[in-house]
């Protein structure tokens, strides 16, 4: 990368980190190594920079590259127009600001044929100099020289304010005056397009029918909820500060002293900045606020959907899976351990059909048939009462209620034809819950994020951004678990660090044509499987019970040989150092230390030989409503009932209390404490205890607390 030292610098400062460490981070990625493998396998190049880090100076090392290619089009286009300088060139070279690159460029900027061109091509330019200088008594007399056929000297006074004016709004001094007002005092306005007011449609926006609150304030769901209304023809958003103090502090830079020059000048400094330069600083200010708006919401989005991903797994047990309703009856299915469908049936225990008792023989059959050691239930239509079934059923089998988020989607997609090409899409959706209760991980990568249910305006942010920064959490979190190498699927293997959906598909036909792999090595006879990717991968592929036990763990074959040394010093075997506490006991990691391997990684194999293959996410808990409440009917401002978190939003969380709409803890109500970030007191499926304090049976809108609550 030729700029490496200058985006070194760059990131270094803005990130309050080490040069060295951004320095080698930049190398590399610029050698395709992973985020993941950076951070786990690259401590000592990096001095120990966590996944957040990496990420932070990779993004910015991608915005940085973006900004050296827009300078090498502005230099081409200056050049060409042969009006490049010297001190133009060292200007843009030594820019890596956007606004003040774009700033820069704007009076070079090919445009439309504006008024103040147009006022060039008739020989104006002479005129509005004159003017600006402002030394001329009779500038009705000065104009008279420009007159010709079809020009009057009104129009050549007029033609020399445009270009005054569009000199105004291109100047980098003016631009940044305005910028500073919007910054300062910029107010956000809203208000409800009066032919729409009284809508159905209308009335989801009615807080922002007029609505007025400092730019600097409106938060990010505020602002793309205004948006939102504004796209959909409902609310006119608008971006205000105080024109005339505005125009008053442009006219001081620029009219000197008071004459017929000075006030046509003036004219001028207004009518740019109301033409041109205001419309355009607005509209600066409404696209970065909404690009502000997106890397909010975009944030909470990846949060949500990194502690759906890491939400805890069952494991491998033999599980029924049922997708619950009413009049279409409940979707059975039953599951062996790797998840594979083993049976299927619709059964009807709710009204309006009530075969309850055929439904308890069916059911109880099936939970003897298939050796069904857990129940999967999905939390959509009839799903309380469909536990309560399966309650009066069994009493010895764990119960747990699975969001079912996305089922549909993955039900109807390709994927789920490829695996269930005979199976219709409800048999899909109870396989797919069932799987989620086993692990949650392996089934999600099946189904864009987008879909999964716990965003805020997910659809209406930068989709490029988002899609970027979701596919990154989901890399990050397949990658923070690991991934049997034997029974993963190929979209679970895509998201592995180094490979991708050609090198997954690679290894799910490898393994259809030579069985299970035995060892991480054999890895290198898959097609088209190199050693870059090799390396980049073989950390976070596992393989149980194999020949080698390192091969289950996230100790990197790089280090196999350290291991082995480890080993043989303590005369014993690498599976006994893994079994045996008082032989890792012996070890003295500072004797392994050599220029690869430092502190960092020994200290991350020990680590690993305590616990090899530790899965990091939770164990899995049951969980219960308060059997009182079924409906928002049943509801009592006071009650402290049990929930589940089920999406969180920077201005709160919503909970599901059984009464099948969800409520909504504001962020001032989360706890006892100020709180800034809501991911930082709850986290997704978490079991909670909450209070009721508002219910709007009008607009099916519950107000709960966690103030006070003990957990």
């Amino acid at each position: 990368m030729d700029n490496i030292k200058t985006f070194t610098k760059l990131i270094s400062s803005e990130l309050h980190l080490s040069e060295h460490a951004v320095e080698n981070t930049l190398k590399l990625l610029d050698e395709g190594c992973t985020i993941p493998f950076i951070s786990r396998y690259r401590k000592e190049r990096t001095g120990g920079l966590d996944e957040v880090q990496i990420t932070a100076i990779s993004d910015r090392k991608e915005r940085l590259e973006e900004i050296a290619k827009r300078k090498e089009t502005i230099t081409k286009t200056i050049t060409e127009q042969q009006k490049m300088t010297p001190e133009l060139q060292k200007r843009i070279s030594d820019c890596w600001e956007l606004t003040t690159l774009e700033d820069i460029y704007l009076p070079y900027k090919p445009k439309r044929r504006t008024r103040a061109q147009v006022a060039r091509e008739q020989g104006l330019e002479p005129l509005a100099t004159i003017l600006m200088m402002q030394r001329e008594a009779n500038p009705q007399k000065a104009a008279q020289r420009f007159v010709r056929d079809g020009l009057s000297v009104a129009d050549c006074l007029k033609g020399a304010q445009d270009i005054i004016a569009e000199q105004v709004s291109e100047d980098e001094r003016s631009r940044n005056q305005v910028r500073a007002a919007f910054r300062r005092e910029a107010f956000i306005e809203s208000k409800v397009v009066k032919a729409k007011k009284d809508t159905d449609e209308a009335q989801k926006y009615s807080d922002y029918f007029e609505w007025e609150e400092p730019l600097r304030r409106c938060s990010s769901h505020r602002l793309l909820a205004m948006m939102r209304g504004q796209s959909e023809g409902i609310l006119r958003i608008s971006l205000t500060i105080d024109d005339d103090e505005a125009v008053q502090r442009l006219q001081r830079n620029y009219v000197r002293g008071n004459g017929p020059c000075q006030q046509l000048v003036g004219e001028a400094v207004e009518d740019g900045y109301k033409r041109l330069l205001q419309p355009s600083i607005e509209t600066e200010f409404t696209n970065l606020s909404k690009q502000k708006a997106d890397e909010e919401a975009i944030r909470v989005f990846a949060e949500n959907l990194r502690q759906l991903l890491l939400s805890a797994p069952l494991g491998q047990k033999r599980v029924m899976g049922i997708d619950p309703g009413f009049r279409t009856g409940c979707k059975v299915v039953c599951l062996d351990a790797q998840g594979n469908l083993l049976y299927h049936e619709a059964i009807f225990p709710h009204p309006p059909v009530n075969h309850r008792a055929q439904a308890t023989i069916h059911v109880q059959q099936m939970l003897n048939d298939y050796h069904i050691e857990a129940i999967a239930i999905g939390n959509g239509t009839a799903s309380r009462e469909t536990k309560e079934f399966i309650a009066d059923v069994t009493k010895d089998i764990p119960v747990f209620v699975v969001s079912e988020d996305g089922a549909s989607v993955y039900s109807a997609s390709k994927v789920a034809r490829d695996e269930f090409p005979d199976e219709d899409v409800t048999v899909r959706g109870a396989v797919s819950i069932g799987r989620r209760l086993m692990d949650p991980l392996a089934e999600l990568v099946k189904i864009d994020p987008k879909s999964i249910g716990v965003g805020q305006y997910q659809h209406d942010v930068d989709q490029t951004l988002l899609k970027h920064s979701l596919d990154q959490t989901v890399e990050s979190c397949v990658n923070l678990v690991g991934v049997n190498l034997n029974t993963a699927s190929k979209h679970l293997l895509t998201y592995v660090s180094g490979l991708g959906p050609v090198l997954a598909q690679n290894i799910v036909d490898y393994r259809k044509e030579n069985g299970a792999f035995t060892s991480r090595a054999q890895l290198k006879k898959v097609p088209r499987l190199g050693p870059a990717a090799y390396q980049q991968c073989a950390g976070f592929l596992r393989i149980p019970n194999a020949k080698n036990p390192l091969d289950n763990s996230a100790v990197h074959p790089e280090s196999y040989g350290v291991v082995e040394q480890m080993a043989k010093d303590c005369h014993c075997t690498v599976a006994d150092l893994i079994s045996q506490p008082d032989k890792r006991a012996q070890i003295d990691i500072k004797r392994y230390v050599t220029q690869e391997t430092g502190l960092p990684t020994l200290t991350d194999i020990m680590h690993e030989l305590e616990k090899p293959g530790r899965d990091p996410r939770e164990q899995i808990e049951e969980f219960e409503f308060d059997a009182s409440v079924q409906t928002i009917d049943d509801l009592r401002e006071g009650m402290e009932l049990p929930g589940i978190v089920t999406n969180i939003t920077n201005f709160g969380a919503f909970v599901d209390i059984g009464v099948h709409q969800d409520g909504l803890v504001h962020v001032s109500q989360l706890a006892d404490r100020y709180v800034t970030d809501p991911t930082q007191v709850v986290r997704l499926h978490q079991h909670v205890r909450v209070r009721v304090i508002g219910i709007d049976l009008r607009r099916q809108r519950i107000s709960l607390s966690m103030k006070g609550m003990k957990k």
